[in-house]
């Protein structure tokens, strides 16, 4: 072999190994490790605000069902109330139709009893009529 073509492969060799050394810029990685690690906290990071956003989702909806629940209780709370104080009317109401009710009666029985007199008045005077006719 000629010296000039042993001296070209030995600088061929010398330039592939030269080539092929990784630089040792960051931590000792290399663009693919480099690469690598950026996807993985871009992953890192998408999963902790996607918790994040979870967790307050889940906050939300547990406070949004509490003030449904006491919404709704206080609901119950004025509807019964509103019951109640419906009932007492009611009561308050019938207790006053049944003193007109009396009321009225009594004035029917006064009626009645005053019809009845008079009746028995005009009766009266209608058989002392009769009698001073049969007299005459």
């Amino acid at each position: 072999m000629k010296a000039t073509t042993i001296s070209s492969i030995m600088l061929a060799v010398a330039v592939l190994v030269t080539g092929c050394h990784k630089a040792e810029d960051k931590n000792g990685m290399g663009p693919a490790q480099e690469a690598g690690k950026a996807i993985d906290d871009a992953g890192a990071k998408a999963a902790a605000e996607s918790k994040e956003a979870a967790a307050n989702a889940n906050a939300a909806a547990q406070q949004a069902g509490d003030n449904a629940k006491a919404a709704a209780d206080r609901a119950a709370e004025n509807t019964k109330e509103a019951a109640d104080k419906a009932g007492e009317k009611m009561k308050e109401a019938g207790a006053e139709a049944s003193a007109a009710s009396k009321d009225a009666a009594q004035n029917v029985k006064e009626g009645a009893k005053d019809a009845t007199a008079a009746t028995g008045r005009g009766l009266e005077r209608a058989g002392e009529k009769l009698q001073n006719e049969a007299h005459k």
